[in-house]
């Protein structure tokens, strides 16, 4: 149930003037909702995000004009997989618990809530429009690829080396958190993709594919360098990108994947599929070299540039197995499949320019 009597926890349609109002003086807004015009916006599968451009009794003083509220997605096969992975609570408890120390840019939430039995959940963010979101089909240029991993040093560097959150069980992919994923559920995974998508997987791609899931556990479990927060879903998708309208000049958005382990798992996915290939091999080593000092200049030691250059290569990996376990437990679109053949055949350029299997 909610934490709030006054707030409820509901689903877009059942959102009221009086709800809204509640929300915005929780946030310390003296201000009275009207009414609302709501429209759905993002891309994203798994949860529902929509923007309410909000009508006041009165003057509103500075409270905002519109706000975007983020819900369950209302595709069941989608919200199942949010509920099975705990993606819903994950985001709630990262906006209530985390964002304020995580340094990275993410939008203010002016409220959030949860419920842990049964996922339903709400969040209530500032609209970082005229921003307007990243696509990972389009890709970013390499000077925004370098605000991103500016970003990205930002929210590592805040809790690097911070082992209590190994016994954090909300967090993705943590000692104290179910094992949800293994080497057998990979190999299911794959051989569905394989199945569901015939041709279209070439035979690089499928070669590459055996040989992931072949040394999944060893990926999963075999990396043993210093850990910090990772967003883990660290692609175009998941970015607002300021315009010359205004907005930050980047933020990061979609924290459903929140976790603790190697932060090449974040650079190394979002390189392998945001650049071009010809961007990626002519820029990683400058991208790395400076986001690298930026993690320095952030106060973080004892990671020297060869163990992060390595670590690189080696989740290589993250952006292929994304691309292929996500499309096989989401609802199906035709912009998602796209989106996940450019993952994978971009991930799949950029294991075999690092010998990925080499590194496992």
């Amino acid at each position: 149930m909610s934490s709030n009597p006054d707030i409820p926890i509901l689903r877009p349609a059942d959102v009221t003037p009086d709800w809204m109002s509640h929300v915005l003086q929780q946030a310390s807004f003296n201000a009275k909702v009207s009414g609302f015009e709501a429209k759905k916006v993002g891309t994203g599968q798994v949860g529902e995000s929509v923007r309410f451009t909000l009508a006041y009794d009165g003057d509103p003083g500075g409270a905002p004009r519109t706000v975007v509220g983020k819900f369950p997605s209302p595709d069941e096969t989608s919200r199942g997989a949010g509920i099975a992975f705990g993606n819903y609570v994950r985001e709630v408890r990262f906006y209530n618990e985390l964002a304020a120390s995580a340094l990275i840019t993410a939008p203010r939430c002016l409220h959030a809530d949860v419920d842990p039995e049964t996922s339903e959940f709400v969040l209530i963010m500032e609209d970082l429009a005229p921003a307007t979101q990243g696509d990972q089909l389009r890709g970013v240029t390499v000077e925004q690829a370098a605000l991103v991993l500016g970003e990205a040093a930002k929210l590592h560097a805040s809790h690097w080396r911070e082992d209590k959150f190994d016994q954090c069980p909300w967090l993705f992919k943590v000692a104290a958190a179910p094992k949800l994923t293994s080497g057998d559920t990979m190999r299911t995974l794959w051989e569905g993709f394989c199945q569901r998508y015939g041709a279209r997987a070439t035979p690089a791609v499928r070669n590459i594919g055996q040989g992931i899931v072949a040394a999944y556990d060893r990926f999963e479990n075999g990396y043993v360098g210093p850990r910090c927060l990772i967003h883990n879903d660290f692609r175009p998708d998941n970015m607002m990108f300021g315009t010359p309208e205004g907005g930050y000049p980047v933020a990061v958005v979609d924290w459903q994947s929140l976790g603790y382990g190697c932060c090449m798992a974040d650079v190394s996915y979002f390189l392998g599929g945001a650049l071009s290939l010809d961007d990626r091999r002519t820029h990683e080593e400058a991208l790395l070299r400076r986001y690298h000092q930026q993690l320095t200049d952030l106060g973080v030691t004892g990671y020297a540039f060869d163990q992060l250059w390595r670590d690189y290569g080696r989740y290589s990996f993250a952006l292929f197995i994304m691309g292929f376990a996500a499309s096989m437990v989401v609802e199906r679109t035709a912009r998602g499949d796209d989106m996940f053949f450019a993952m994978i055949e971009t991930a799949s350029a950029h294991i075999q320019d690092h010998n990925a299997l080499a590194l496992i």
